[in-house]
């Protein structure tokens, strides 16, 4: 099994090296965005670019870059989310869910196991991949009820997985939301081995709600320039909505605080945080589905404490735009290089 080891050499041309001989840019070496998202119809994984992060194209003619049925156990991902660890390695987690498998003839029954059981939209597996290159995957299907089946055997969800580097534990964290049997959601964390296939350690609570009759949801996590932690999550409290929380610690002690910061009149989910490239500029980024068509939501902020409504994708006025698809969900974006971006594009025109 490969091993990490987070020692970073630092090249005279800025670019970061890490021990295993893979490059790790840094925030000057970025030139431009990508968008990781899926689609109800499909429940398959698509992929975006963009170089001045306003503007976003689908590379592969808009059509998905990862079939669900090929690396899902229920033949459909959801809720993808894409990080860069500190070894230059690309993580992709998702939820291993597909909504319509009975009409597609992947099961025979509603859902994988009884609805009064284990809650709608009942599911076990989380689909963990690794790239080097954005183009060739390592793939694990992950049984969380088999692998701690004392505390998780009766999971009646794992959904929305995120994945983020904790400098600490020296490890890539999970953080996902849980339902055990049809109880009410919320949110854990575990840590996973080096090559992204399973987790190391048993799934904990990352951050409990004041009220625990309200299910939260869809959390993640952003390193903030003061050292803090801002963690961004739904909140089902009559309108599913987005609320913030700070912490001093990447997995845990998170501090409540009560008010919405997104700027939807109806529901939304899905937050993801993301920096604008060479400025103090962060995004808010949320997944609109109570709009018809769904959209996706945008927010900006310099503070993490007011935040600015920027529309939405296409949207009169707004700023952002997407030009070959529509009806994107629960997505992320992260800044890559140039020539990463370049690479990708061109792999996806060629095939």
């Amino acid at each position: 099994m490969r091993k990490f080891i987070y020692c970073i050499l630092l090249l005279a041309s800025g670019m970061l090296l890490s021990c295993n001989g893979h490059k790790v840019p840094t925030e000057k070496d970025m030139g431009a965005y990508l968008f990781v998202f899926f689609s109800d119809p499909t429940h398959s994984i698509f992929f975006a670019t963009s170089r001045d992060g306003y503007t976003f194209t689908a590379v592969n003619d808009g059509q998905p870059v990862i079939d669900g049925k090929e690396v899902a156990e229920q033949k459909g991902v959801r809720d993808p989310h894409i990080t860069r660890g500190p070894d230059g390695a690309f993580y992709l987690s998702m939820t291993d869910l597909h909504l319509n498998g009975r009409r597609f003839g992947y099961r025979d029954t509603q859902w994988q196991r009884p609805e009064n059981e284990y809650g709608w939209g009942n599911n076990r597996c989380l689909v963990l991949m690794k790239s080097f290159d954005l183009i060739n995957w390592t793939v694990s299907d992950y049984r969380i009820d088999l692998a701690f089946p004392k505390h998780f055997g009766n999971l009646g969800c794992a959904w929305a997985p995120q994945t983020i580097y904790d400098p600490v534990e020296k490890k890539m964290m999970v953080y996902f939301t849980v339902r055990l049997g049809n109880g009410l959601t919320n949110l854990y964390y575990a840590y996973t081995d080096d090559d992204f296939t399973k987790f190391v350690t048993e799934p904990q609570i990352l951050f409990k709600y004041p009220d625990p009759k309200v299910q939260i949801l869809d959390a993640d996590i952003y390193p903030m320039p003061d050292g803090r932690y801002c963690m961004t999550y739904v909140a089902q409290t009559g309108k599913s909505g987005v609320k913030k929380a700070f912490s001093n610690y990447i997995n845990r002690d998170y501090v409540y605080e009560p008010d919405f910061v997104d700027k939807e009149p109806k529901a939304c989910e899905a937050p993801n945080m993301w920096k604008r490239i060479g400025e103090d500029k962060w995004v808010l980024m949320y997944d609109s589905f109570s709009l018809r068509p769904s959209n996706f939501g945008f927010a900006e902020t310099t503070d993490f404490v007011n935040f600015t409504d920027i529309g939405h994708f296409n949207q009169e006025g707004s700023p952002m735009k997407a030009t070959n698809f529509v009806s994107p969900k629960h997505g992320t974006v992260i800044q890559i290089t140039e020539e990463e971006a370049t690479r990708l594009e061109k792999y996806w025109e060629e095939h």
